[in-house]
């Protein structure tokens, strides 16, 4: 009896099931064989597995899973929608991308990736530390990729409409599960419970730090300034899709801006409202529509806020204090980094994050200088190249910006990377953190994708190859 592929594979799934039936409890195999179908439906379908992506890193973007190794439930399906690609083009189902020389971002940050093969080995030369650098290193490749997936799966517009529905709805349940808990138990420390169920890792040290920061709010983003530079990187994209939409995906983005300023107020991120005052001041110079009513809209809401939270007056009082204890460890940090360069003017690698072990040198909370910390300043200048290039393919035309349906992602995502890159100057988490580097990635890969629809004259031309034909002996050339 001839067994061909697919009845091959029924018969393996079903003794996979068995083993896994009768080896584990009913709410385990139950979980495993919802996984197993989930790898096998993102196989077939990889896109589908970048949707699952975007749901699942704006949720609970730490949430761990153990398969021989542990990874963030976010990091494994990355992984998985690129062995899907990769899969795809094996058995040739996948139609070409356009070349590296067409997508100018793409390939300056290849370069970027493949630069840090140096960073990497002097970092596993120089740095005694237990953790494992190659893992580190690839890690963070893969949360670089996002752009490279964008390339291959969102192909047309409304592919990149479905991946920013999946942003926001993501986006929606963290912001209602973490003001919720936040009302309800008045601390920070409160989501700790929720963060246990999601199984997130260093669960000890993660409390202790909630706990020493319940006065702003807890999420499943962890730290209340990494919360705040998801919603400078989101809010954007939601009010200008929220805006242009019509029914339940006007009511998704407008639901998930307002919710998202009151969570930027509720975890007091300085950096995060900053940067998002100083776009939204660039968008109305460039009148786009409804930007000074959101201005309006925003101070109103944060005087509410305030004369509702009074922890939150106590915060607000002394935020952009100079006597604020957290402004006086990023002086630290300033005054320390020369030392810092000076003892590794390479970078320290991907081993450990700053500051390095057993020494006296401190951290740094500035995108760019992270960079230098953990790759040098040639890596800091690959990843300025690269922003140089993201702004020439994205950057808008001169005069004023008019906000339409067509060009709601576009702009959207624009103001998103922008505020994400001057809350770079508050905040490092842009360059390394993983899953905020992968949906900071996503976003330029769905950006630049809208800016080569709308300004296809900015592409690189192609020049056409000319065939000359063969001089004959004897005749004229």
């Amino acid at each position: 009896m001839r067994v061909n592929l697919p009845s091959l594979v029924a018969i393996l799934l079903g003794l996979l099931f068995g083993a896994v039936a009768l080896l584990l409890s009913p709410a385990k195999a139950f979980l495993a064989v919802v996984g197993v179908a989930g790898a096998v439906t993102i196989l077939r379908f990889p896109f589908w597995g970048l949707l699952l992506f975007a749901l699942v890193a704006t949720f609970m973007p730490y949430s761990t899973i153990n398969l021989g190794i542990r990874s963030t439930v976010s990091e494994a399906i990355l992984a998985l929608t690129w062995g899907a690609v990769l899969w795809n083009s094996f058995l040739a189902r996948w139609p070409d991308t356009p070349s590296l020389t067409r997508r100018p971002t793409d390939q300056m940050l290849l370069w970027l990736m493949v630069f840090s093969v140096f960073p990497f080995i002097v970092g596993q030369v120089t740095i005694h530390a237990d953790s494992s650098g190659v893992a580190n290193w690839l890690r963070w490749l893969l949360n670089l990729s996002g752009v490279f997936l964008c390339a291959k799966l969102l192909v047309d517009h409304k592919h990149r409409e479905s991946l920013v529905i999946a942003l926001l709805l993501g986006s929606l349940a963290m912001l209602v599960l973490s003001i919720a808990v936040f009302v309800r138990t008045r601390s920070g420390a409160g989501i700790a419970p929720v963060l246990a169920l999601f199984n997130y890792g260093n669960f000890d040290m993660l409390k202790f730090g909630l706990e020493a920061m319940s006065s702003r709010m807890g999420s499943p983003w962890m730290h209340p300034n990494a919360i705040g530079g998801i919603m400078a990187l989101l809010l954007p994209l939601a009010f200008c899709f929220g805006m242009t939409e019509q029914g339940w995906k006007r009511a998704l983005g407008l639901v998930v801006a307002c919710l998202g300023a009151a969570a930027l107020l509720l975890a007091s991120s300085r950096g995060a409202m900053v940067s998002l005052a100083l776009v939204l001041l660039w968008m109305a110079t460039r009148r786009v529509p409804y930007t000074g009513r959101l201005l309006m809209i925003g101070a109103a809401l944060t005087v509410v806020l305030v004369m509702a939270y009074p922890p939150l007056q106590e915060r607000l009082a002394t935020i952009f204090s100079s006597s604020n204890a957290s402004t006086e460890v990023r002086f630290d940090e300033y005054r320390m980094f020369p030392q810092a360069v000076a003892s590794y003017p390479f970078g320290i690698g991907f081993k450990v994050d700053p500051p390095v072990p057993d020494t006296h040198l401190l951290g740094i909370s500035n995108l760019w200088l992270n960079y230098i910390y953990k790759t040098g300043i040639v890596g800091m200048l690959f990843f300025i190249a690269v922003t140089v290039r993201w702004w020439r393919e994205a950057r808008p035309e001169n005069g004023p910006i008019r906000l339409t349906k067509d060009n709601a992602i576009w702009l959207g995502t624009t103001a998103g990377i922008l505020s994400a890159l001057v809350s770079g100057l508050f905040d490092h988490y842009f360059s390394f953190a993983v899953v905020m580097v992968a949906l900071f990635w996503l976003m330029v890969g769905i950006n630049v994708l809208e800016a080569r629809r709308l300004f296809p004259a900015r592409l690189p031309q192609v020049k056409p190859v000319v065939f000359r034909k063969p001089v004959l002996d004897g005749a004229k050339p």
